[in-house]
């Protein structure tokens, strides 16, 4: 890869997903591009459903990054210093880009109106989406060996999806769109109506709290596992402590307003009093 391009996807990475960039800071120096390539990748492809005006064009932009890691893309598909890393990426590691495509796939739930029906839906979704960043990152260390980490990279996903989108809720109401799940919202008595409005309940309140529970849960055993790795693999999931500080903040006296901002002090200070 380019040290142009490198540098493109870092600060690209560092501007779109500021949380992904900071973990990356971890890393081994050698590795660090390589799995920025990942997550910025995964931001590039997240950002389409607030780019593109109606879905048609976000399948568009999704289908130029499915002809991208096929092969079949049309030009100078190496022009996008993202694609041009992460296909260097892939080859380098022999990275399986099955993966990356069920991620494309999964991310055409959000270019639509359909609320998330179940918690069941929810952590497919965040598998898809989230937990395979994990687990390539992890591959990225192991030198493309593929490695077990599912536990690791599985509850760490659902649990960063679930903090991510429970501090966007405000904001992803507001577009029309309910990402966290509606039989969590169901039992508590919210309907889709109120969420779309913005009408607070005390059941509302109640479910955005089992949801908080629910996340602490799923990083809770994230931890336990990632504790279990080979020292080398754990850089991979650096962002947990970074996620710990998000949920402990989590606007849920206010679940439709703007929530307050992590200090990125703080969040570099968690990240690196957990991995030193």
């Amino acid at each position: 890869m380019s040290t142009a391009d490198a540098d493109y996807v870092a600060a690209y990475l560092k501007d779109a997903d500021r949380n992904r960039y900071f973990a990356t800071l971890i890393l081994p120096e050698a590795v660090r591009p390589a799995i920025q390539a990942l997550f910025a990748f995964s931001a590039d492809v997240a950002s389409i459903r607030d780019r593109a005006r109606e879905p048609a064009a976000g399948e568009i932009r999704l289908q130029w990054w499915v002809d991208a890691l096929k092969g079949e893309g049309h030009g100078n598909v190496r022009q996008n210093p993202i694609a041009a890393v992460l296909l260097d990426v892939i080859a380098g590691y022999g990275l399986p880009t099955v993966p990356l495509l069920r991620l494309i796939a999964a991310r055409r739930f959000d270019l639509y109106q359909d609320p998330m029906p179940d918690r069941q839906s929810f952590e497919g979704y965040a598998g898809e989406t989230v937990s395979v960043l994990y687990q390539l990152a992890a591959m990225v260390l192991n030198s493309g060996a593929e490695v077990e980490t599912g536990d690791a990279a599985g509850h760490l996903g659902v649990a960063d999806a679930l903090i991510g989108h429970s501090r966007a809720f405000g904001y992803n109401a507001s577009k029309g769109r309910i990402f966290l799940p509606m039989d969590i919202l169901g039992a508590n008595g919210v309907t889709d109506g109120e969420i779309l409005s913005g009408t607070e309940s005390e059941g509302l309140h109640a479910a955005l709290a089992q949801i908080a529970d629910l996340a602490r849960e799923h990083l809770t055993k994230a931890s336990v596992a990632i504790a279990k790795l080979p020292k080398p693999l754990r850089p991979a999931f650096g962002i947990a402590p970074i996620l710990r500080a998000e949920l402990r903040h989590l606007p849920l006296a206010r679940p439709f307003a703007v929530p307050q901002p992590v200090a990125d002090w703080r969040k570099i200070g968690a990240l690196f009093l957990s991995w030193r």
